[in-house]
């Protein structure tokens, strides 16, 4: 067991002394004596002394297994002063690997003496603190010692009641420091602000390979912006983004991460509000990803839609890496299973779980068809009138007639009416229960179809109109997300790059809501490099050879009085200049192409613009004459 001086204690002791030990100064200064005097203690001394120093009981667990690799202290209530107890006889022990401290109520206080063990400490490579009401204040300590240890390798933070505001302290440390491996932030109240912090962290880390940040709340803007950090990141390899609520935006924008992000192989996306529509918007990014390999979607709203969105993915994607499909609560048809068999002849290893074969299609039930509609349209398509049809039955034409005359007339003539449809009719018709069937309904039944086309058409528009709402704003977090991870100076360049040039990724045709991904694709189709080699073939006068510009800026034409100052700022311009043209070539009156109207400050002579007026005035007058006098101007 290796031997500790107390002199060589180098912790920082900012803690005021308790009532109890405030009272007793004196015994104070003769346990300091007592320590001076006793120079060399084993590590268990050590604790002993410093529990004794700090007022709290020892753990005797500690202290039985002192020497090994992995303390496991959890659920022993050891408090911040536990904690500073602790971390004076852990400074010097080199054996210590694992630090288990996780329910111990250490709060911020505690975090500030292992950031001081840590910084004297440079065994300990795997550290747990959760669930110990760290809070904001224990947020910023722990950022401090992500940036100054140089050991850890993971660390636990779940359930510390971090918010948005705390996610940047964890942006800005996990930036700088790429020695850690394994992060855990689950159980915390990271909300969409937060997911803006996460996507930064998540563009900006190199190390980070485990990720758990399950049980927040990453919605709409922070899953997308979480998604956009995701898109350009090359380590990460398990992610576990569980019961968060992404929803079909969230599973839109992951989609489109998937399409380039080529490092992660283990996805949990269990329980975040997707429907069949947020699993077929995630196939389209999973055609184009190569590296995936465990996805699981369990306590989803999935129905055999969304399962056969999956099968189909697999079925018709060869290169698919992907070996574990969970999805345990969804049950399947009979079409599923075949088509997974299809699927699995394909892929060998593939393993899909689902809770079993009984599912069904959802479909709408099969809207009836109005009766009185059917009429109308009978006799629009024989181009008749209700008259026309019932007069043999209503001699008076008083569009009143018996309730069995009526039936026996539909029933004898080709309207295509069910006998349960007929009976419909004739209730509507006669619902007083008169005996008397009153026609004139009908007559009603264009105007009344008439008012559901209009009514139906609004509704149409209207979801049409809330979903661009709902595309729009989400391309606007999208692209502020982008701009937040990415340099503006910079162009993306993710490792899917060569993978989009090559197969040419289709973009998301699923709903309105993917339109936007069109934004984001093939931007250097467009770039001025492109533009700049199409060139403007003139001709020039006297037979030269016509130039080329080399600019875009010199497609418009200029104008003739000029040209000759556009020959003295040729070099500057880029303009072609030839030495042996000179100005009487280039005139307005030399060559037909540069013959056009004067240029605009040019100053007219006073005397051309009085003729220009008189002219004008003339004919006015002589318009006036004509019609004042008709058979005059006509001789």
């Amino acid at each position: 067991m290796s031997i500790l001086s107390f002199e060589e204690l180098s912790l920082k002791d900012d803690y005021a002394l308790s009532p109890t030990q405030s009272q007793d100064s004196d015994t104070d200064s003769e346990s300091d004596d007592n320590m001076k005097v006793n120079k060399e203690m084993t590590v268990a001394e050590v604790y002993t002394q410093a529990c004794k120093l700090v007022g709290v009981v020892p753990v005797s667990y500690f202290i039985r297994n002192l020497g090994s690799p992995n303390m496991v202290l959890t659920h022993h209530g050891l408090g911040p002063l536990g904690c500073k107890a602790l971390a004076i006889a852990l400074v010097s022990d080199m054996h210590i690997n694992t630090l288990e401290l996780a329910d111990n109520h250490i709060q911020a206080e505690g975090v500030k003496y292992l950031l001081e063990l840590l910084r004297a400490n440079f065994t300990i490579q795997h550290l747990n603190l959760s669930n110990n009401h760290l809070k904001s204040e224990g947020a910023e300590h722990v950022a401090k010692m992500l940036l100054d240890n140089i050991s850890l390798k993971s660390i636990k933070l779940s359930g510390n009641g971090f918010t948005d505001d705390d996610a940047k302290h964890f942006a800005d440390s996990l930036s700088a420091n790429s020695r850690i491996k394994e992060l855990d932030l689950s159980h915390n109240e990271f909300c969409e602000k937060g997911g803006e912090y996460l996507g930064q962290l998540m563009a900006n880390n190199e190390g980070l390979e485990v990720l758990n940040l399950s049980w927040n709340h990453l919605r709409m803007k922070g899953a997308v912006a979480f998604s956009a950090g995701l898109k350009v990141n090359t380590m990460v390899k398990h992610l576990d983004l569980s019961w968060n609520g992404f929803g079909n935006e969230g599973a839109l924008a992951m989609g489109e991460a998937l399409k380039y992000n080529n490092s992660l192989v283990h996805l949990n996306f269990n329980n975040n509000c997707i429907t069949n529509e947020g699993v077929s918007m995630l196939c389209r990014g999973l055609e184009y990803n190569d590296t995936l390999r465990v996805l699981l979607l369990a306590y989803n709203s999935l129905t055999v839609e969304g399962a056969l969105a999956l099968v189909n993915m697999l079925k018709n994607t060869p290169k698919t890496a992907l070996e574990e499909i969970n999805i345990c609560n969804v049950l399947v048809n009979e079409n599923f299973v075949n088509l997974l068999e299809i699927a699995c002849l394909e892929h060998p290893g593939l393993d899909v779980q689902y809770e079993g074969v009984g599912g069904f299609m959802a479909k709408k039930p099969p809207k009836r068809v109005d009766p009185m509609k059917v009429i109308q349209d009978y006799l629009d398509s024989r181009k008749l009138r209700l008259w026309d049809f019932f007069r043999n039955i209503d001699k008076d034409g008083t569009m009143r007639v018996p309730v069995t005359d009526f039936r026996k007339a539909v029933q004898h003539s080709t309207i295509p009416l069910s006998r349960y449809q007929i009976e419909e009719l004739i209730q509507r018709l006669d619902h007083d229960g008169t005996g008397i069937v009153d026609y004139r309904g009908l007559a009603d039944t264009r105007k009344q179809m008439m008012r559901d086309h209009r009514q139906q058409l609004k509704k149409v528009e209207s979801r049409q109109r809330k979903e661009k709402q709902k595309s729009d704003r989400i391309l606007k977090t999208f692209q502020s997300a982008v701009e937040a991870v990415t340099p503006r100076s910079s162009i993306i360049i993710s490792p899917g790059g060569a993978k989009e040039e090559s197969s040419g990724p289709q973009p998301f045709s699923a709903t309105p809501l993917s339109s936007w991904h069109h934004i984001m694709s093939d931007r250097s189709r467009y770039s001025v490099t492109n533009l700049s080699n199409e060139h403007v073939h003139l001709p020039m006068p006297g037979g030269t050879s016509p130039y080329r510009p080399t600019s875009s800026s010199m497609r418009s034409y200029s104008q003739p009085n000029l040209l000759a100052d556009s020959l003295h700022s040729a070099p500057d311009q880029g303009v072609f200049s030839d030495p042996d043209m000179n100005h009487s070539e280039l005139s307005p009156t030399a060559n037909s192409l540069t013959r056009s109207r004067p240029a605009l400050h040019a100053e007219q002579p006073k005397s051309n613009a009085k003729t220009k007026k008189v002219k004008k005035r003339k004919p006015k007058k002589r318009l006036e004459k004509v019609s004042k006098y008709p058979r005059h101007s006509l001789k």
